[in-house]
């Protein structure tokens, strides 16, 4: 090719270039126009807020559970410097006190807005997605005022934010334009006329502060859901607990419990329905701990009320739940009966039908016959423990044994369970095991 020809290519692949360019920045400023000059004008309050609004921001601070990611491991709280994991790297959370050199301090309420609401720092930059402002930007200004006057509140900490440990191009900012470009549009929550006020609200709270969808949902190679409402169960990446879908009947739909029985699990971690236990583990029994059981009776039962309607709405398109208890084995792996008579029958009995108020069943539990077995694998070698809640403070744990059983043991073992006594999962691999126990381990 000539060079009279290559020119034209060149310039015309620079213009293409730079019209994606401008595409892309177009996109990520999408509403910020106004508010940058409302940023640009505003100065943090001198006046402390009202003992009302301090208590809503507390409130609201514990339905976004933001103090377990803000918050290190024997740390000051709200002070950051927590790592999370992601396939992308390590995202270190920033600090939320009101020191002026590390924290919010020199923030003001509308940045802070942004930061809710668009996912960009007070000096510009794009945050990363770990926090979870897919979600957040769903929560109401006024929301986001009382729980910035909140964190205003708070004691001051001295402690500088630690640079993100991303690998390339994750930790540039042009990646993030780009990731947000694709899979983010900013947007406040609109309730639905067609549905009642309490089923909004629980909405509200689960598809924006709550942001249930950070965990129950599938996310695609570049880490991003479908939107807020995607509840449809996903892997957590790099933790590797399976977050159930909350539609599928199969899974953690709640279509067929009471209202009564959904606000229990979320206030106790723990609800007994039909004769069998119903316990929050893993991640979620940390959720119940730190968040939902602080919320009132009425923000629950909203809650409830929209969980309840969203398993029913997409009943029809589910297969049928595992069946309950039956008596008798199906099993013909000697291994795993012997292993499951030994560690595991005093507890949850010979047949898997576990002890009222203290033992969760086995036959025809869905967290044992879930496709996934991730769960079950990851409770079997650190342990299953339901949160130590205000309404039931001394649950029954159950000890790990990731020290005691072989990657062939806690396989032989699970597909014992998941083969028996009316259930009829597929089997877990000793691959399968390894995967979890590797994961489990970092």
């Amino acid at each position: 090719m000539s060079g009279r020809r290559i020119g034209p290519w060149i310039l015309a692949s620079v213009v293409v270039f730079g019209a994606l360019a401008a595409g892309v920045v177009v996109l990520n400023l999408r509403g910020e126009e106004a508010l940058s000059a409302e940023i640009a004008a505003a100065q943090p309050p001198g006046q402390p807020a009202s003992a009302e609004l301090l208590a809503r921001g507390a409130y609201l601070a514990r339905a976004g559970n933001c103090m377990a990611c803000h918050t290190s491991r024997g740390g000051e709280p709200y002070a950051g410097g927590r790592g999370i994991d992601t396939p992308f790297g390590t995202v270190y959370s920033t600090n939320l006190t009101p020191d002026d050199q590390t924290g919010l301090g020199r923030w003001s309420a509308p940045a802070f807005w942004r930061a809710m609401h668009h996912g960009r720092s007070a000096d510009g930059r794009l945050l990363v997605p770990a926090f979870p402002y897919t979600s957040t930007t769903q929560v109401t200004r006024a929301d986001s005022d009382a729980l910035y006057a909140y964190l205003r509140s708070l004691p001051p900490v001295s402690q500088p934010a630690r640079p993100h440990d991303l690998r390339f191009p994750f930790n540039t900012q042009a990646a993030l334009a780009v990731w947000r470009a694709l899979y983010f549009q900013p947007g406040e929550f609109q309730p639905d006329p067609a549905r009642s006020a309490e089923w909004n609200r629980g909405a509200y709270l689960v598809q924006g502060l709550g942001h249930c969808n950070a965990c129950h949902a599938h996310r695609n190679a570049l880490g991003a859901t479908t939107g807020p409402l995607d509840l449809g169960g996903g892997l957590i990446p790099v933790q590797n607990w399976y977050a159930p879908s909350l539609t599928d009947s199969r899974e953690a739909s709640v279509a067929d419990w009471t209202e009564a029985e959904i606000v229990a699990l979320l206030k106790t971690g723990v609800v007994e329905r039909h004769g069998a236990l119903n316990v929050a583990s893993g991640p979620m029994g940390e959720v119940v701990l730190r968040s939902t059981q602080h919320l009132s009776d009425a923000d629950l039962g909203a809650m409830a009320v929209y969980l309840k309607a969203l398993g029913q709405a997409q009943g029809d398109m589910q297969g049928a739940a595992p069946a309950a208890a039956a008596t008798g084995l199906n099993t013909t792996d000697d291994r795993g009966a012997t292993l499951y008579a030994d560690h595991c029958a005093s507890c949850h009995g010979e047949r898997g039908e576990g002890v009222s108020g203290a033992y969760p069943a086995l036959a025809g539990n869905r967290a044992v016959t879930m496709a996934v077995p991730a769960n079950l694998v990851r409770i079997v070698l650190e342990g299953g423990f339901a949160p130590a809640t205000t309404g039931y403070p001394r649950p029954y744990g159950m000890p790990p044994f990731a020290q005691t059983f072989s990657n062939d043991d806690v396989a032989a073992v699970l597909t014992h369970l998941r083969r028996s006594w009316g259930n009829g999962a597929e089997a877990v691999t000793p691959l399968d095991v390894l995967q979890y126990r590797e994961s489990g381990a970092r």
